[in-house]
């Protein structure tokens, strides 16, 4: 299952992208923990991140394997019922930064065969989610939240 966001938000390239990567936890409307396993300075980077949605928490395991800063950045997280392929990509707007996000979902198991059933519904209902996500990360990030010269 694929889905695809995108918001356009009135700060820097830079400050964006760093926001965007190191601070998942502050600006997710789903991600609780987002805690650095092992830091390689970007690409490689291990993590571990818990998701919590509708009561109910899921544990993945995530490794950086695409960063170059400040226009992309992929992490591949790896869960019990799914896996999860996640970019971001960022780009210089007049001083402004568009961010979309390409998730692609992978189940495992009962969550395969749902995704197989379900697979429209279902991407609709990421898409929605994903552009919240970023609905999330703008207001954040124009509010001026957890930033050094806010």
């Amino acid at each position: 299952m694929k889905s695809i966001a995108s918001v356009e938000i009135n700060r820097p390239i830079e400050e964006v992208f760093d926001y965007t990567n190191a601070k998942v936890a502050e600006w997710s409307l789903t991600v609780v923990e987002d805690e650095i396993i092992e830091d390689k300075g970007g690409l490689g980077d291990r993590s571990r991140c818990v998701t919590e949605e509708n009561g109910r928490q899921m544990v993945f395991d995530g490794t950086t394997t695409v960063w170059e800063p400040p226009h992309r950045s992929v992490v591949s997280l790896i869960g019990k019922s799914f896996d999860i392929e996640a970019e971001y990509r960022f780009e210089n707007i007049s001083g402004k930064t568009r961010v979309t996000q390409e998730a692609i979902v992978s189940g495992k198991g009962l969550f395969r065969i749902m995704f197989m059933i379900l697979g429209r519904l279902m991407q609709k209902q990421g898409c929605q989610a994903a552009q919240k996500e970023l609905d999330s990360l703008k207001l954040k990030l124009e509010e001026g939240a957890g930033l050094p010269n806010a």
